[in-house]
């Protein structure tokens, strides 16, 4: 993108009070954002109020050094194991903008790109959940992901704290498989910052990774810092990249839930992971499902409901085989006949340590030196509360 055009854009993205659908508007009838600002006063009077003309006459206040700095960001492009440049800001005029978010009610005038733009056109499932998931959330949101990538799906998720940065990990982590389509399964982050910050800053090494393998993409110009009315505005983005979301773990006032309305007023699916009826984290999930969410189990139940190609079931059911034939038994990682009597009576509500020895008859110093060896095996997780909770496989 040349400066000419580049500052345009910006310009129509940064004026105060004109918002999205009135740029739109203006785009429709003058056909560029050139065309915008050179459009005579009494043609933009037929399309804008007197205060949205006032603003759009007024070049915004620091647009030269936005220019300058995106300029520089561009030219500054690392350079991708494919050999292409890894940065990229797309106009709602490019033929890279992806089709998906351009059906959508509110697609955003630009986007900021720095990664594999082809993942913005393959399948793909948003894996959305907890800030402060339990360790079984955590894991089922790295299990499904990982498995979805290595079956060709695009994980796109919000690079938040918990649930979201699981997800992207286990995307990442997703064996290459059968591709659908020859492409191979990854992440897509779409936060809610420029992209020269990072937030939270503990997702610096993450975001770093998912520019390497993945994609990072934002609406927000560069020097955006993470305000928080940021986040619940790229919720619309999530959703409307992928086919469903998937909604691992949720209290019932969450950004999670926003984003599933939106997929779901989209017409897109919307999945969500059953939980603990004691887990305040489940409630959400279970507020989807008693309105018609798709109870899931499994990657492959997403995969099922999402329709995706028969490549994809293929990867998975193989995947299971194997994982059948090689994993140890799911009661306690021990033969069934030896389940372990701490394992048993745990089930898989979070449990004290008290309820535990009520329930075995251990006295507290045996039950406490199996918990913590239960824990290091990675079966048992330690939660607030001196609360503990089994960890399924997911």
């Amino acid at each position: 993108m040349e400066r000419e055009e580049l500052c345009a854009w910006l310009r129509l993205v940064l004026t105060p009070r004109v918002g999205p659908s009135t740029a739109r508007k203006l785009l429709a009838a003058l056909g560029s954002p050139q065309g915008v600002f050179t459009a005579p006063a009494g043609v933009l009077a037929k399309l804008v109020s007197k205060r949205e003309a006032t603003e759009l006459a007024q070049e915004p206040e620091g647009l030269s050094d936005k220019v300058d700095a995106t300029l520089a960001w561009l030219a500054q492009s690392p350079v991708l194991a494919n050999g292409r440049v890894a940065r990229h800001v797309i106009s709602l005029a490019d033929a890279a903008y992806p089709a998906a978010l351009l059906e959508s009610a509110d697609p955003p005038l630009l986007l900021f790109a720095q990664g594999r733009l082809d993942l913005l056109a393959a399948p793909a499932l948003a894996i959305v959940g907890s800030r402060s998931p339990s360790a079984q959330g955590r894991e089922n949101a790295y299990a499904f992901a990982q498995a979805l990538s290595a079956a060709g799906v695009t994980v796109v998720s919000g690079l938040a704290q918990g649930v979201d940065g699981a997800a992207h990990e286990g995307a990442l982590d997703g064996r290459p498989g059968e591709p659908l389509q020859g492409r191979p399964g990854s992440t897509i982050a779409v936060v809610g910052t420029g992209l020269d910050r990072v937030y939270p800053k503990a997702h610096q090494a993450l975001a770093h990774r998912i520019a390497d393998q993945g994609l990072l993409l934002s609406e927000f110009a560069l020097g955006t810092p993470p305000l928080p009315a940021n986040f619940p505005k790229r919720n619309r983005i999530v959703a409307a990249l992928s086919r469903g979301t998937l909604v691992v773990e949720a209290a019932v006032q969450s950004g999670s839930l926003i984003t599933a309305r939106l997929a779901s007023e989209m017409g897109r699916e919307v999945l969500a992971i059953p939980g603990s009826i004691h887990s305040p984290q489940s409630r959400g999930c279970h507020a989807l499902i008693k309105q018609g969410a798709k109870l899931v189990e499994t990657a492959q139940d997403v995969l099922e409901e999402l329709r995706l190609e028969q490549a994809c079931l293929s990867q998975v059911h193989a995947d299971k085989d194997a994982a059948t034939d090689t994993a140890p038994d799911p009661e306690g990682d021990q033969p069934s006949a030896h389940v372990d009597p701490v394992l048993s009576a745990m089930g898989y509500d979070p449990v004290s340590q008290e309820a535990l020895s009520a329930r075995t008859g251990f006295g507290p110093g045996d039950l406490g030196a199996r918990l913590l060896e239960l824990e290091m095996m990675g079966q048992v997780a330690r939660l607030p509360g001196q609360l503990f909770q089994r960890l399924a496989a997911a």
